[in-house]
């Protein structure tokens, strides 16, 4: 169940405070007593109170809306129009109070634009609209949406702010699956200052498998399958006009969560992303891998759960129609990256690796973070990320995409969240700033600690200990108030 944490920093000193998510899920799961609302990966516990017969055939009841798509938000904070709220990847919203973490009410995407769900990775521009992504399927199809919802007063239609308000949301751009009945999951997109690129990757979602998982008794996470075979589609769509692009992008097979950032280059767009080569691995996170014993075989399992490593893809946002077949179309001489013409209107992919060989003793590498507001969308030169030589993420790393440097915090036992880079008042520099994370210690009781690191020196500035245990969390924002 979904449980938010603020720690409040004012003058030198730092608060902390957690409630649980009052979501429909939560209410139901503690008045039974038991999982009742399935989660991504976690099945619904049949009623023990019922016998084998009963439970069986409660398999083949249609489901309720509210069992169907939970509203356990346990994924991210994000903000529309002004409001906070905390999302997970199904077509429901909480908002919330930031400051007293108190519930609000609950936001169906549904009753505001014509998508199914939306992911927990939107991305802002500067003028404070909010563009996202969701799926909408019926009779025409499957297809992937670009959503974008209006700064607040631009499209207000009466709203009081006692309320959620989406309205003025529009559907930008709708991309039709390639497979309408195995359409790919996605966790989230690319945006630069003029672009949104979908990629269409080979995990697949089986929609037949969908229907029947609450017959099988299998968890969200069981019917997606990973097919190699199938290649890697990079949709480019101007975000301003919502026109996709003629041009079909394709790669080898590859597997991502998280973006890092993307930026125009003369011509040429170019994006950064933690990929793996293998997607078999989102269903390795597990409770019966976490309770592995000890040894060299748990040793070994763990190095080999999160090898996601940052790449970088050149697309060249104008083709030469005259080009002839495997020319590299990517003419910049500071990327190693190809872009190389095939048949009329086709252009193949491949990659330049961001690290160098230093990066995988800290195993993979994933929650990448910028400093947002400065570079989104623009050239950039630092990351912030996770390193993944255990379950869980056991180091913080700073990467400089120029010159593949790698600077790193790491302490045996000690367990940090996705870095939040937070710039220094007046900064001048792009890595003039903090570095804030939450810091699990699973081996020593109520000591969990907000880390604050420099981000210019990756150096520790100090800790913030807190006397409770704060389970490990995923994702996190900085908020100044006011």
């Amino acid at each position: 169940m979904a449980l938010m944490h603020r720690f409040h920093i004012s003058q030198g000193n730092v608060t902390y405070s957690s409630r649980f998510l009052r979501s429909d899920s939560f209410v139901r799961n503690s008045e039974k007593e038991r999982i009742v609302v399935s989660e991504f990966g976690t099945m619904a516990m049949p009623d023990p109170c019922k016998n084998i017969f009963s439970r069986f055939f409660s398999r083949f009841q249609i489901p309720s809306a509210c069992v169907c798509a939970t509203d356990n938000a346990s994924v991210h904070f994000v903000k529309y129009k002004g409001d906070f709220y905390v999302s997970t990847e199904t077509n429901y919203m909480r908002r919330i109070d930031p400051q007293s973490l108190e519930t609000k009410e609950k936001v169906d995407w549904t009753q505001f634009i014509a998508v199914n769900s939306a992911t927990a990775h939107p991305h802002y521009d500067r003028e404070g609209a909010t563009y996202n992504m969701g799926n909408s399927y019926g009779k025409n199809g499957f297809f992937y949406n670009i959503i974008r919802v209006p700064p607040p007063g631009e499209e207000d239609k009466g709203a009081t702010g006692d309320a959620a308000d989406l309205s003025g949301a529009k559907v930008i751009c709708s991309i039709r699956a390639a497979e309408p009945r195995k359409p790919s999951y996605y966790h989230s997109f690319v945006m630069s200052e003029n672009y949104i690129v979908f990629i269409e990757q080979p995990i697949k979602l089986d929609l037949m498998k969908l229907m029947l998982y609450r017959i099988q008794g299998k968890s969200f996470n069981k019917v997606m399958t990973w097919e190699p075979q199938t290649e890697t589609i990079f949709h480019l769509v101007n975000r301003h006009t919502g026109e996709e692009s003629k041009v079909r992008y394709s790669a080898a097979p590859m597997f991502a969560l998280h973006q890092i950032n993307a930026f125009e280059d003369n011509g040429f767009l170019v994006m950064d992303m933690c990929c793996g080569d293998d997607g078999q691995l989102i269903g390795d996170f597990t409770l019966d891998n976490l309770r592995r014993t000890s040894g060299e075989e748990m040793d070994k399992f763990y190095n080999t759960m999160c090898r996601n490593l940052p790449r970088r893809y050149v697309l060249p946002l104008t083709v030469d129609q005259s080009a002839g077949p495997d020319q590299n179309l990517v003419t910049l001489r500071n990327y190693t990256a190809t872009a190389m013409a095939r048949r009329q209107g086709e252009v193949h992919l491949t990659h330049e690796e961001l690290h160098d060989d230093q990066l995988l003793q800290y195993g993979g590498l994933e929650f990448p973070q910028i400093n947002y507001e400065r570079c989104n969308g623009r050239l950039y030169r630092y990351f912030y990320s996770c390193g993944f030589g255990h379950v869980f993420s056991d180091s913080l790393l700073k990467m400089d995409v120029n010159t593949k440097e790698l600077k790193v915090w790491r302490h045996p036992g000690l367990y940090p969240s996705e870095p939040v880079f937070v710039a220094s008042p007046g900064a001048t520099e792009e890595d003039d700033g903090v570095i804030l994370s939450v810091v699990i210690t699973p081996r020593e009781d109520k000591s969990t600690f907000l880390l604050v690191l420099d981000a210019k020196t990756f150096t520790e500035l100090g800790r913030a200990e807190v006397p409770v245990n704060v389970p490990y969390g995923t994702h996190g924002f900085f908020n100044e108030m006011g």
